[in-house]
């Protein structure tokens, strides 16, 4: 269904779910939740009010709440688990896959997610304690401990009995995974070469060993650009021995790729990536405010370099006027190089061994950039307020500026992440305030030497 579709659909569902809840005909409300699949429940959760969404759930079947829940935004998630105690929510998980039991219950405190490892069965308790065990946003955190393995001595022909005996094979299972008598992983064979080659030939014969597994330390952003690379649907992950510990699908690599790029985009508005949409007032305002702080001591100081040249500005009101041009110009110039750099780190395209050609490829065009721009404000300057000085002084902090810009852009990020703070959520602000100062010193203060 296109995506434009599927919004409309949702919208049309909360509609008939307002004017049912106000009518009162909750039975058809029922109804209709429990036939959807729990990924469309789940964003008609998140987007609804908080009084609708209390409504909603009390109508949710219990069988049904913990698929529902692991789609969930972790506000939401740990929302509605702090209503629950630890037998509910040990019973609402039981036979989801470990690594989304893991996520849920990272929504808890930790002498609660303890009291709901006691009341699960022993194996289950047994898997999640193994995803849990990892750090988070690592592969171990993002894998499923369900996997199918068999040994290098076996026919192909042994191989599919085994599988016949199972009810059903894991989700995306494109590969049985080859281990040794520890456990060790040795290679994958591929379901495909199964069904096509000689039931008499042995694994160890048709098993694929060029595939490196992934370690269950690397980093979540490290697994998708693997995938990305490699075009898998599953990959091993084993720890530092070798030994297996589950596999990693790409429904969870597309969450990752999901979240890190809500994560880019939220974090550049002081927002953070779980941000609720109808979150309560009081919530949303406490986010904000520390954004807004930041944002408004930045602004203090550029309007304590202005203050610096009040005399020049009294003298000449016309800088008044194009003042803020040069600042908006850089800070628009600076944006487009720091969103271009933040994505290319995301995405393992920039380090130290290319750096230094981004940055002098940002000067040249901040140069070409500021050159263009310096000619056309200069000539609009000298046209409007009959000033050539004027026009001058705004051409050359116009192009100051526009080298400033793109040069702060390029270094701002590769600076942070050295630092390890999140260039995405700190180099808007940093880079603002870079810009605002570079564009009003220059403009300003050539403005003192010529007119004072």
């Amino acid at each position: 269904m296109p995506k434009k579709q599927k919004i409309e659909q949702n919208q049309a569902r909360l509609f008939e779910l307002n004017q049912a809840l106000e009518s009162g005909t909750f039975a058809p409300i029922k109804t209709m939740l429990n036939g959807l699949p729990a990924v469309d429940v789940a964003r008609l959760l998140e987007s609804s009010p908080p009084k609708l969404r209390s409504a909603l759930w009390q109508l949710i079947e219990p069988g049904l709440e913990g698929d529902i829940l692991q789609y969930l935004s972790d506000d939401l998630q740990a929302y509605y688990l702090n209503q629950m105690d630890a037998k509910k929510v040990a019973s609402i998980t039981e036979g989801l896959e470990a690594d989304d039991i893991a996520d849920i219950l990272q929504q808890l405190p930790d002498t609660v997610i303890h009291q709901v490892l006691h009341a699960m069965d022993e194996q289950d308790r047994h898997r999640v304690e193994r995803v849990l065990s990892y750090p988070e946003d690592t592969a171990g955190r993002l894998m499923d401990t369900s996997t199918i393995t068999v040994r290098p001595r076996f026919t192909l022909d042994v191989v599919l009995r085994y599988l016949r005996r199972h009810e059903e094979l894991p989700e995306m299972t494109d590969n049985i995974i080859v281990v040794n008598s520890k456990d060790q992983f040795v290679g994958i064979l591929p379901l495909a070469k199964i069904l096509v080659s000689d039931p008499s030939v042995t694994v160890r014969e048709t098993m694929l060993t060029d595939v490196e597994p992934i370690q269950a330390t690397m980093t979540d952003q490290e697994v998708s650009n693997l995938f990305e690379r490699h075009d898998w649907v599953s990959a091993p992950v084993v720890d530092e021995t070798g030994v297996l510990v589950g596999r990693i699908t790409i429904d969870d690599v597309v969450d990752v790729i999901l979240e890190d790029a809500s994560h880019s985009i939220l974090s550049m508005a002081g927002l953070d990536e779980d941000e609720d949409a109808f979150a309560p007032v009081k919530v949303t305002a406490s986010n904000r405010l520390p954004w807004l702080g930041a944002n408004l001591i930045t602004n203090l100081l550029a309007a304590g370099v202005i203050s610096l040249f009040t005399d020049a500005i009294e003298q000449v009101v016309a800088l008044a006027v194009l003042m803020p041009i040069v600042a908006s110009m850089g800070g628009v110039s600076g944006s487009q190089t720091l969103t271009l750099v933040i994505r290319g780190i995301a995405l393992g395209q920039i380090g130290s061994a290319n750096a230094l050609w981004l940055v002098k490829r940002e000067l040249a065009v901040g140069l070409i950039n500021g050159l263009v721009w310096a000619t056309v404000l200069g000539a609009f300057a000298v046209f409007f307020f009959d000033d050539m000085a004027l026009g001058w002084i705004i051409g050359a902090a116009m192009i100051l500026n526009l080298i400033a810009a793109p040069l702060a852009g390029a270094l701002l990020p590769l600076f942070l992440e050295k630092m390890h703070i999140d260039p995405a959520l700190a180099g808007t602000v940093v880079l603002t305030t870079i810009t605002d100062i570079v564009g009003f010193v220059s403009f300003l203060g050539l403005a003192t030497l010529v007119y004072l």
